[in-house]
């Protein structure tokens, strides 16, 4: 392995002297004693070898940054359809126990229902013989009326002597 694949991409940029801005920063002095040129056109396509190795160092480094990004991106993906799976598990497990225990209230109430119709026909069949009793009551007061009455209107019909 060659230093320059050791370094890696950084120590390349600071080792490119011809890029300013880019990579290693020049002094003023440096500044001062390169040769001034003007862009002559079609000259990005003929930059010289140590520009060309920086590019492409950076185009893979920005790659690789966006092939990061990327996995990141999908790494959260995944994670939210694990998370909607795991909601929809739940959801689906909370909706059987909830209509499960609907269920065993719903039998339960119907037990007590039976219960408390049990008692209901109970008292009413009391309220019946109950019923019945005042009736038989009822009947036999109005034969004790009538027979006083009876007697009553004998005591005031009779002469009186």
């Amino acid at each position: 392995m060659s230093r320059k694949d050791r370094e890696g991409p950084e120590m390349e940029a600071a080792a490119s002297p011809t890029v300013p801005g880019l990579g290693r920063e020049e002094t003023p002095e440096e500044d001062a004693d390169r040769p001034r040129t003007e862009p002559v056109p079609g000259a990005e396509a003929a930059l010289d070898a140590p520009s060309s190795r920086y590019f492409a160092s950076l185009d893979a480094t920005v790659g690789d940054l966006q092939h990061r990004a990327q996995h990141l991106i999908d790494n959260v993906n995944s994670s939210r359809k694990e998370d909607h799976n795991v909601m929809s598990t739940f959801r689906e497990s909370l909706l059987l126990k909830v209509s499960g225990l609907a269920e065993r209230l719903e039998e339960q109430l119907f037990h007590l229902y039976g219960i408390h119709n049990e008692l209901i026909q109970e008292r009413l069949q009391e309220l019946a013989e109950v019923m019945e009793r005042v009736g038989e009551a009822e009947a036999e007061l109005r034969q004790v009326c009538r027979t006083v009455e009876a007697a009553y209107r004998d005591l005031c019909l009779q002469p009186e002597t």
